[in-house]
């Protein structure tokens, strides 16, 4: 059976911590800048976990 390949778009997207939960960015913070809040756009720099119901799909997506 061949090696799974890694998808290259959630590879751009997702990084694995050290103890295996997957890291994302959060949507909405790189256009539209003017009407957002400056309290609403810092929260957005922040990067978050992947939620429970969304790490096996997630997790399927990037192999290694």
């Amino acid at each position: 059976m061949p090696k799974m390949k890694t998808h290259r778009g959630a590879a751009k997207r997702f990084k694995k911590t050290g103890k295996g939960k997957i890291r994302r960015y959060k949507a909405y913070g790189s256009h539209l800048l003017e009407k957002k809040s400056p309290k609403r756009k810092r929260k957005l720099r922040k990067a978050t976990l992947v939620s429970s119901a969304d790490m096996k799909r997630v997790s399927k997506l990037l192999p290694k």
